[in-house]
């Protein structure tokens, strides 16, 4: 409750000091208005994680998971691709080693959500 009445008397002295000096300075009370509110809503939001436990960095996962999938990926795509050459030509191979590269294309997209 005490930063919404800080906040209160913030607006109301930048409305007075407004009325005081003028228009032409009212752009430079606003910027200042609005970095005083941003920074009482930044220390607002980190207080709040800090105390619910929130905002700590994920712990980041030993080894590469992309080395099995890459393995994988060629581990399949070798027989995938003698099967899809010999019994649906052209366009057996282009859907077989489509569906690899959407696999390893979504893998790569999910590690790099992880990492952000």
């Amino acid at each position: 409750m005490q930063d919404y009445q800080d906040i209160r008397q913030d607006m109301r002295a930048t409305l007075e000091a407004r009325r005081d000096l003028g228009p032409e300075y009212e752009t430079a009370l606003i910027e200042s208005f609005v970095s005083r509110l941003d920074a009482t809503i930044t220390q607002r939001v980190r207080a709040e994680m800090h105390a619910t436990g929130i905002g700590g960095t994920p712990p980041r996962k030993a080894g590469n998971s992309s080395i099995p999938i890459a393995l994988a990926s060629m581990g399949m795509g070798i027989p995938l691709t003698a099967i899809a050459a010999s019994e649906a030509g052209s366009a057996g191979l282009l859907l077989a080693w489509g569906g690899i590269i959407a696999i390893n294309v979504a893998h790569a997209l999910s590690r790099r959500r992880e990492r952000d």
